[in-house]
């Protein structure tokens, strides 16, 4: 079902947003033409436990949507990561103050695969402890928040969290943590 991609061309490269036009040729022999793709940085995101076991949240205004929303930590690879899980301590770090005793791989998963090249790879954070005040980027706001497991599934039936990967990630830890029923 893979498809043959003949040509490419850029429309539009920037730091956060680049568009590529493709041409392509499904197996049948079919041209699909122009075919658009958004390239982004690969993201991290993670469920983070304190060491007394509450989950770190932030809260941002989000432009796109007009709306500030809970989330959890996490954001873009750097070129200077040599890994992802060095990505995500470093944007635990930055985002929250927060420095974490283990960090494991839950899942990776895409925003939108019709369009998007990129992934999220999500970590569970575990034993955190506050070490430093938060070092953010230009342009970032963040509050960052403390709850219990059981107050974070509630957000979640509430539909409180909005950013759907990150809900996704959430799923994957509860379940690592033992903490979803079926």
């Amino acid at each position: 079902m893979n498809w043959k991609t003949l040509s490419s061309k850029y429309l539009f490269k920037r730091n956060w947003l680049t568009l590529r036009e493709d041409e392509c040729e499904r197996p049948d022999g079919k041209i699909i033409s122009p075919y658009y793709v958004y390239e982004f940085p690969e993201w991290v995101a993670a469920l983070a436990l304190t060491k007394d076991n509450k989950v770190i949240l932030v809260k941002q205004y989000r432009h796109a949507l007009g709306e500030t929303l809970l989330e959890l930590p996490g954001g873009c690879v750097d070129d200077t990561d040599k890994s992802f899980e060095e990505a995500i301590a470093r944007e635990l770090i930055e985002e929250t103050g927060y420095r974490f005793d283990k960090i494991e791989y839950l899942c990776k998963t895409s925003a939108n695969p019709s369009t998007n090249n990129n992934l999220l790879r999500a970590y569970l954070a575990t034993g955190g402890e506050k070490i430093t005040d938060q070092k953010l980027d230009e342009g970032e706001d963040i509050e960052v928040l403390l709850f219990s497991i059981d107050e974070v599934k509630q957000l979640i039936r509430d539909n409180q969290l909005m950013q759907s990967m990150h809900v996704t990630a959430l799923l994957y830890g509860l379940e690592k943590l033992g903490e979803l029923k079926y």
